[in-house]
């Protein structure tokens, strides 16, 4: 194939720029409505939600013309948090659920995400069938006939679903009450059903984030700029901060003095909750090979394994269905909680948090004193083309001799972004200064080994 679509989390790009444009979406649209269909019945139905940006409203449009033109129903929720559309997929009996947005990235970029009728992003042969199908003009012949064309509507109760759904995986016997929550929502998906959730549930609530005008996801608010809501917990003496990304399936935990808990301590907090309460199921946490050690070290403690995937919140998932796991995620702060939704959920994970806070009567610091987190150095390398990175014999050499100058108290990561044409090089180990010199030695030797730009 000469183009690809799919990426580590659905297709994505510039918006209004290939493959990012409104033709390419509405093929997108008719390929997966064919696709979908195909689990019986008269009546299909998908449902298409969206984040905040400006260029939403161009795909929203594009979605549902290739979606009717297959004779399948459109369901439309508007501003939505992608673990929502998960969440409504499967709550309102559609066969597929369809997310547009770029999740962190600035509001001139943006996606699509598929879930099906399950709640569960795509395996990656369903991806490649959707492929098939656009690129291989198969979808000319396939329309249905005028007579059959879909219906569309928009679901004007969506986030009142969404808002109990998630009030309903907080503890009954606990409230919020007495609680300083600060919210940011990133301008995004969960600018309204965040602040309204939290507050229900007593806390007061100081929300950021809070204004979408299109333009302003992400920008210089939410989990990709963690210091805007650290001073602002400093600022108001708040218990707690929360923040968002766009599509809000992810978040960053702040304590109380202001200090970034990443998905790793997240993960290690929340498996020590279930532990207590004999909930974790397994006997393991499941993460990416780009979790920190220290959260291995951590899980070690609690007497479980850490099951690691590649990155993706959706081979997380994978894992974890396979194996009977119920806790997963990403240092991003992508976790799942698979008790409650099918894919990552900021505010969900937010609620989980506080929730072992008022259990516990402790504040997030103090919970988190134990987790040693090891000096990681990710060092990003740009190439011209992409060979099999275990086929080159000098990063090899490279990558065996930081090994054993680690010596069993470290690890190394090389990858491909699955994006941009970029090794993704980490290092991870107990001396800082060490971890930084042996990933420029592995970096140096992928110079070498592949041509660079610049």
């Amino acid at each position: 194939m000469a183009e690809r679509l799919f990426g580590t989390d659905g297709v994505r790009g510039r918006a209004n720029v290939p493959p990012m444009t409104a033709d390419r979406v509405l093929q997108l649209g008719q390929a997966a409505a064919h696709l979908f269909r195909r689990r019986g019945g008269e009546r299909h139905r998908i449902l298409i939600g969206k984040d905040t940006r400006l260029s939403g409203y161009m795909f929203e449009n594009a979605l549902t013309a290739g979606i009717c033109s297959m004779g399948v129903d459109v369901l439309q929720v508007g501003p939505i948090p992608t673990p929502g559309m998960a969440f409504l997929t499967v709550d309102m009996r559609c066969d597929a659920g369809v997310m547009i947005s770029a999740s962190h990235n600035p509001y001139h970029d943006n996606g699509i995400k598929f879930f099906a009728h399950d709640g569960y992003k795509l395996p990656d042969e369903f991806e490649q069938r959707i492929e098939e199908l656009v690129f291989s003009g198969e979808l000319d012949a396939i329309r249905a006939p005028s007579e059959e064309i879909g219906r569309a509507k928009r679901i004007d109760d969506a986030l009142g679903r969404y808002n109990v759904f998630l009030k309903k995986t907080f503890p009954e016997d606990l409230t919020l009450d007495g609680l300083r929550v600060v919210l940011d929502c990133a301008n995004g998906a969960a600018y309204r059903v965040g602040p309204t959730i939290l507050e229900e549930l007593g806390a007061e609530v100081f929300a950021l984030g809070v204004n979408p005008n299109g333009r302003n996801i992400n920008d210089g608010v939410g989990s990709v700029h963690p210091d805007t809501i650290a001073r602002k917990v400093r600022e108001l003496r708040a218990d707690v901060g929360v923040s968002l990304d766009g599509d809000a399936d992810r978040c960053q935990m702040v304590d109380e003095r202001g200090e970034l808990l990443d998905g790793d301590v997240v993960l290690a907090l929340a498996a020590g909750d279930l532990v207590r309460r004999d909930a974790l199921r397994g006997g393991a946490v499941v993460a990416t090979i780009m979790s920190n050690l220290g959260l291995e070290k951590a899980l070690e403690e609690l007497g479980l394994r850490l099951v690691r995937t590649a990155v993706g919140d959706r081979y997380v998932v994978e894992e974890m269905r396979t194996g009977g796991y119920n806790l997963g995620g990403e240092q991003s702060g992508h976790l799942v909680f698979l008790d409650h939704n099918t894919t990552g959920d900021g505010l969900l994970t937010a609620l989980q948090m506080m929730a072992v806070m008022q259990r516990s009567g402790r504040q997030l610091s103090h919970l988190a004193r134990d987790f040693v987190r090891f000096p990681q150095v990710l060092v990003n390398v740009r190439v011209n083309e992409r060979r099999p990175l275990d086929e080159l014999d000098t990063v090899q050499r490279a990558v065996r001799g930081v090994e054993k100058a680690l010596n069993g108290r470290g690890r190394v990561v090389l990858r491909y972004s699955g994006t941009e044409p970029l090794v993704r090089v980490m290092v991870e180990g107990e001396d800082e200064t060490a971890v930084s010199e042996h990933a420029e030695a592995i970096a140096g030797a992928i110079r070498q080994a592949l041509t660079v730009e610049g």
